[in-house]
């Protein structure tokens, strides 16, 4: 800034507004951004001009305010002043990153990926919050800064960010520490602790010490604030698939034009996002639906695969208690032989008795046989009576399963109606609306082609009207002339 020499004619600016736009005002490289509402505005510093203040406060405000820009002069060459400055522009990056995730989160509706682009900013910004003021390690290549090593410590304070950690180590894809930095902060993000682990980390500053300088961002009271507008984000779903992301060779560099203000196409984007929104709820309904027919045609397959299996059951049932009437009757025979055998040894000599006690234990062997045999089928009947019951009870739970699906697809097959139907309103209105800015754009060319007529007839009138001037001036001169001769 060039030296300043008060104006003769021009009033002053007051040292209150130079000091309230610098507080205002965040430095980026060659442009100023300020805070205006909830957006950012960018303007080249060699297009900005103090405006004077109307009713200067004292006499001597001029030689205050060069005094006061050449010490804001003095003050952009201090370091300390620098790392203020840096400070506050992230916070407030991280502001306006936090609050523009959660409020298009919530209206998108559903879970986020790694491809949607505020969430990709918001990385980006956290990244470069948590580098600013690290110090550099040496080794053997150079330098280094890398912001993996403080968040190594969370699992020392936090126990449940082991978990983290030890899957951060284990993806093979990372070679970099910056890769397993913003590995750690997306499954940080996805467990919705990542504020609690800032939180943690930042109340030990002694442990930071070690890896930021006195006043970097984590050391003050930025990074406070940040950690509790961290908070909000667990209102998000986010889920990320990481094996096949390169996180070692992105390039982390803020996208300003995402958080400023356009005036002109302000209110043409809200209905554009509203449209999109209603159109991203239909294809959630539609994709919805489909998983929905594709959950009750398998279930109904397993119903029909359970009615065979019962059919099958109750057939193998009744062959099994045909089987235990057999095994019975089988029983009562032997039974009845063995009576009358016992009956004929009494009766008989005793010669015959050797062989009758044989052919008597040989029955009793083959009655021991058969209740074995019995009692086994027995087992197996109740074995498949306990598979019946349960199949049964499988059967009621599918159905039940099944009822409520087709109550939640009727329920959503509604919504999709609704949105349809909301849909075509917002078509009709706008073509209403085209048809509208039709009639009025033809309107406007029959008044102008109105106006033309009118000004050719008024330039007509005009010009008549200097014929009937020049036509009475030379009746005029022509009386005149007449008059003399009269006399």
């Amino acid at each position: 800034m060039s030296a300043l020499t008060p104006p003769t004619d021009m009033p002053t600016p007051t040292t209150d507004k130079i000091t309230q736009a610098a507080m205002e005002t965040i430095y980026l490289c060659k442009f100023r951004v300020s805070m205006d509402g909830e957006w950012l505005c960018l303007r080249e510093l060699d297009d900005i001009s103090l405006t004077p203040d109307p009713e200067p406060t004292h006499e001597d405000s001029w030689e205050d305010l060069t005094d006061l820009v050449e010490q804001m002069r003095d003050d952009t060459e201090d370091p300390n002043y620098l790392m203020a400055n840096e400070r506050m522009n992230l916070m407030n990056m991280a502001k306006l990153s936090i609050k523009g995730l959660i409020e298009s989160a919530l209206n998108l509706g559903r879970t986020l990926d790694s491809d949607y682009a505020p969430l990709q900013q918001f990385f980006v910004v956290m990244e470069h919050c948590l580098k600013h003021g690290l110090k550099a390690k040496k080794t053997f290549l150079g330098q280094n800064k890398s912001f993996w090593g403080p968040l190594e410590l969370v699992e020392k304070l936090v126990p449940e960010a082991a978990e983290i950690t030890a899957s951060v180590k284990d993806l093979p894809g990372l070679k970099t520490p910056v890769g397993r930095g913003r590995a750690w902060l997306r499954l940080a993000l996805m467990q919705k602790k990542l504020s609690e682990y800032m939180k943690a980390l930042i109340n030990k500053k002694e442990l930071l010490s070690e890896f930021y300088e006195p006043n970097a961002l984590m050391m003050e009271e930025e990074g406070a604030i940040i950690a509790g507008l961290l908070v909000g984000l667990n209102v998000i779903d986010a889920n990320f698939c990481m094996k096949g992301e390169d996180l070692d060779s992105q390039v982390g560099v803020i996208d300003f034009s995402m958080y400023l203000k356009d005036g002109n196409s302000s209110k043409g984007s809200e209905g554009d996002g509203q449209i999109t929104a209603i159109l991203d709820q239909k294809n959630y309904v539609e994709e919805l639906n489909r998983h929905l027919n594709a959950t009750v045609n398998n279930l109904q397959a397993k119903v029909d695969a359970l009615e065979k299996s019962n059919t099958k059951l109750t057939e193998e049932l009744a062959v099994a208690n045909n089987r235990i009437i057999t095994l019975q009757e089988e029983m009562e025979r032997v039974k009845e032989e063995s009576s009358y055998i016992l009956e004929s040894n009494r009766k008989g000599p005793k010669q015959d008795r050797t062989s009758e006690g044989q052919a008597l234990s040989e029955a009793r062997k083959h009655l021991k046989e058969e209740t074995q045999l019995r009692l086994d089928v027995e087992k197996e009947l109740e074995i498949q009576i306990s598979i019946r019951q349960e199949m049964e009870l499988a059967m009621k739970m599918l159905e039940k399963d099944v009822c409520e699906k087709q109550d939640a697809l009727v329920c959503l097959r509604q919504q999709l109606d609704d949105l349809r139907a909301l849909k075509h309103e917002l078509a009709f209105k706008l073509q209403s609306s085209d048809l509208g800015v039709k009639q009025k754009s033809e309107l406007n060319s029959r008044l102008e082609e109105k106006t033309n007529q009118m000004a050719a007839t008024i330039k007509q009138l005009e010009q008549s009207e200097k014929d009937l001037v020049k036509q009475a001036k030379t009746l005029n001169s022509a009386a005149n002339k007449l008059i003399p001769k009269h006399h």
